[in-house]
């Protein structure tokens, strides 16, 4: 397998949390959050984040952007009862899927990539 090939292999965890940071910045709109409410503010702001951290990843490995992404993934989740959105189902099911997906797709690849624990805390080698 060529270098590239194993590269885009370890990397679809990334590219799965891009894809999902996407969504959460498009989905209050697919959804029809009310105009400026704290969700619909959490939910932009949190795909930001997640999006430009998987894209920043997929550039190259860094630890502290996946534990960061991995935190906002379980803020997510969490967010519809932190700002009292866990009445509104749609916003609730969305926000508690993605952060879950973003949380286990982030441990999933601080588990499994090689590259990724090069740069782990305690090796020597972190950035």
């Amino acid at each position: 397998m060529a270098t590239n090939e194993v590269v885009s292999a370890r990397r679809w965890q990334d590219q799965l949390i891009l894809v999902l940071g996407l969504w959460l910045i498009v989905s209050p709109w697919a959804f029809s959050y009310p105009e400026g409410s704290p969700h619909m503010i959490n939910a932009f702001v949190s795909g930001v984040v997640i999006a430009v951290l998987a894209a920043f990843d997929l550039y190259k490995t860094y630890f502290w952007a996946v534990l960061l992404n991995l935190l906002v993934g379980i803020w997510v989740a969490a967010s519809p009862w932190v700002l009292g959105a866990a009445d509104r189902g749609t916003a609730m099911w969305n926000e508690l899927i993605v952060g879950i997906a973003v949380a286990v797709l982030a441990l999933w690849e601080m588990r499994t990539d090689p590259e990724l624990h090069k740069h782990w805390p305690g090796t020597g080698t972190a950035t």
